[in-house]
Parts: C-alpha cells; sequence; structure tokens
C-alpha cells in the first residue's frame, strides 16, 4: 500500500469519526442558514423528539418549539441572536411525538463574514430533564424549609411571649408567700417549725431564682440581651460572699467550699454577677456527686477577673457539652431538680454583657466552669 493511499485511508477513517461525532453525540447539533431554517440536524436530537433528521431538514429552530417557546423564540431568541451574534443556555421546550415536552438548554452562535452579514448558525441542544427535576426539588424544598422556619418562629415567639407572661404573673403570689414567711418568723414557733420555716425559704428562694432566669430569658429574647448597670471601683468580694453564704444555707449537707482573693475593684454589676454565680453555685449542687464538695475559686490579676465553679461527679456527655449553654438544655442529672435549663444560659448571657466569656470543661475528675472578664469595662462608643 501506498503512502498516498495509506493516507486517503486515514483521511476517511477521521470523516468517519466525524460525521459519527456529529450523528450520536451527546447533545443535538443544527446548523442553519441565515434564516434560522434548518440545512442538518443530527440522530440524538431527531431521536429526542420522535423523527428523523431529515424530517427536519427546512423547518425552523421554533417549528421544534412549544407554544410558549415559539413566544419567546420570536419575542427574544430571534432578536437576541441578530443583535449580539449568539446567546447561551436559554431554558426552552421541545414539541415531542405525541404531544410530550422535552426540557432542553439551547445555545447559539452566527457566523459572519468580514463585512458582519450573517453566513450560518450553529445551534446546540442539551438535555435539561435531570436539571430541571433537580430545579424543582430544589424550590420544593427551599419552600418546605421556609414553611417550617415560619412555624418554628411562630412557635418560638408564642413560647417567649408565654414564658413573660407566666414568669410576670408568678411573681405576685411569690411576694405573698415571702412576706408571709417574713410575718412567721417573727411569732413564737417550735423548732421543728422553725425547721419547716426554713425549707420553705429555700423553696421560695429557688421558685424567685427559677422566675428571674425565665424573665430574663424572656426579656433577652424580646429585646436587646440582658442589661448591666456597672459599678465602678467596687469590691465585689461581698456579694461573692453573700451568694456562698445563701447557698450553703440551702444546700443542706453539701459542702461549699470558697477561696476569694480579690486585690483590685472589678466594674460589674453587683446583682448580676450575684445572678451569674448562684446559677454556677446551683447547677455544681445540682448535677454534682453528693459526697464531693462544690468549690468556688475567685481572684484578680493583671486587670482581670476569673472565677471558676468546681465540682465532681460523672463527666457531661459530649453531646451535652456541644449544647451546654443553649436554652432549655439540662444536663443528666436528676430529673426533679433540673429546672428549665436556663441557669447556664442566663449566666452566658451575663458574662458576655460584661464583656467576658464563660466556659466549661469536664472529665472524669472535675467539671469545671470558668468566668473570665475585665476589671473594667470597656468605653462604649458614642456614633454621633
Amino acid at each position: 500500500m501506498s503512502g498516498e493511499e495509506r493516507t486517503a485511508i486515514e483521511d476517511q477513517a477521521g470523516l468517519d469519526d466525524l460525521e459519527d461525532l456529529f450523528e450520536n453525540a451527546p447533545c443535538g447539533y443544527i446548523s442553519a442558514d441565515k434564516d434560522g431554517r434548518i440545512l442538518r440536524a443530527n440522530k440524538t436530537l431527531a431521536d429526542w423528539i420522535g423523527t428523523v433528521p431529515s424530517a427536519l431538514k427546512g423547518k425552523r429552530l421554533s417549528d421544534l418549539l412549544t407554544m410558549g417557546g415559539k413566544i419567546f423564540y420570536e419575542t427574544h431568541f430571534a432578536p437576541l441572536l441578530r443583535m449580539q451574534g449568539s446567546f447561551t443556555e436559554v431554558a426552552l421546550d421541545l414539541a415531542c411525538a405525541g404531544g410530550d415536552k422535552l426540557p432542553v438548554l439551547i445555545n447559539a452562535a452566527e457566523r459572519r463574514d468580514a463585512d458582519g452579514n450573517p453566513l450560518f448558525v450553529r445551534i446546540t441542544i442539551s438535555n435539561a430533564v435531570e436539571r430541571r427535576r433537580y430545579e424543582q426539588n430544589l424550590r420544593t424544598a427551599r419552600a418546605a424549609a421556609e414553611a417550617d422556619a415560619r412555624e418554628e418562629k411562630a412557635a418560638s415567639d408564642l413560647r417567649e411571649q408565654f414564658i413573660a407572661v407566666l414568669g410576670h404573673d408568678l411573681r405576685n403570689p411569690l411576694a405573698s408567700l415571702t412576706s408571709g414567711l417574713r410575718m412567721l418568723e417573727k411569732e413564737p414557733i417550735s423548732p421543728r417549725g422553725r425547721k419547716v420555716l426554713g425549707l420553705m425559704d429555700g423553696s421560695i428562694s429557688r421558685a424567685s431564682a427559677l422566675i428571674n432566669n425565665v424573665m430574663d430569658f424572656a426579656k433577652a429574647r424580646l429585646g436587646d440581651g440582658i442589661g448591666i448597670v456597672p459599678d465602678k471601683d467596687t469590691d465585689i468580694s461581698p456579694v461573692l460572699h453573700q451568694v456562698v453564704a445563701e447557698m450553703r444555707s440551702i444546700a443542706g449537707p453539701r459542702v461549699i467550699e470558697a477561696l476569694i482573693e480579690i486585690d483590685a475593684p472589678v466594674e460589674a454589676d453587683r446583682g448580676r454577677l450575684g445572678q451569674l454565680v448562684s446559677n454556677l453555685l446551683g447547677n455544681a449542687l445540682t448535677h454534682g456527686a453528693a459526697d464531693r464538695p462544690v468549690r468556688l475559686g475567685a481572684f484578680t490579676r493583671d486587670g482581670i477577673f476569673e472565677l471558676s465553679v468546681v465540682n465532681g461527679g460523672d463527666p457531661i456527655p459530649a453531646e451535652t457539652m456541644s449544647r451546654l449553654f443553649e436554652p432549655f438544655v439540662r444536663g443528666p442529672g436528676r430529673s426533679s431538680q433540673s429546672g428549665l435549663g436556663l441557669g447556664l444560659h442566663i449566666a452566658l448571657e451575663i458574662a458576655r454583657s460584661h464583656g467576658g466569656e464563660l466556659t466549661a470543661a469536664s472529665d472524669a475528675a472535675e467539671t469545671r466552669f470558668t468566668l473570665r472578664m475585665p476589671c473594667r469595662q470597656p468605653a462604649k462608643r458614642l456614633d454621633l
């Protein structure tokens, strides 16, 4: 075989490959004249719409479209192609044999001569069935997610309003109980009665703390967080000693150890800081081991106030630890004493209001909550 014959065979093979690529490409091909009439369409496109390539010759692309596509072709497709010479990813529907519709994406490019006159048009058509299905599923999923979000917000708003009203309405009967208890304490009472009054006092204190947490949570959610009024140049040691004494009075046989070494003034809201410490100690008493002491430590160093509350017992599970400071999350302690799960959330918000952070660490040896905050509150900028 001569070299010329070999070259001729190779050229023919190349032409056959190009022909096969055109006819059996994974997309539809159309070659049209300058007026948009089809000169040639490939087998892939013909198979999609249920015909043969020769039946498409002489037709316009608009003849292959649904009625909506025809209108779009005449009002947008053809003018855009003539104006800019091309367009990409136009979503249309082909009209198939039997009345079915085939979603497609169409790309077109016009070939022009040196003077800018159109010579012919090349068009590719991609099957978009899966893409349309995906987009529809995406829209459906988005609509469902938005509906769920609206329902969740409505439920959350209702819950927060209910909490606010409930907390407000509970304060009045609790105040009456407190007043009655103080009156009874002035009366002659047997030792057994005095013990009962002490138990009642502890119960009222716990109920009052619970209501305060509920109200603070509602205010934080319905307003702008937990507000503080810092006292400048304040010795906070008396506040910490007072909270420890109050918690010891209701802790029964449980031991609370305190090491307080404050040698610098701490600019803080005394009431809110006391509430934070009370919540941390209450949490430690509820979830800590009954035979091990709860330890509180507080000190100032290098312009930082640091407070820690430590208890022994089982470590906090990892799944609980990741959500520990979220509202309504309760640890694995005794359910009857777990409360609503707001104490740690309120403590965190108080810490943040003071420009500080509240962290937790738990292992087999101990569970430790640590508050770190600046002794001086950062100056607030006034935007004029």
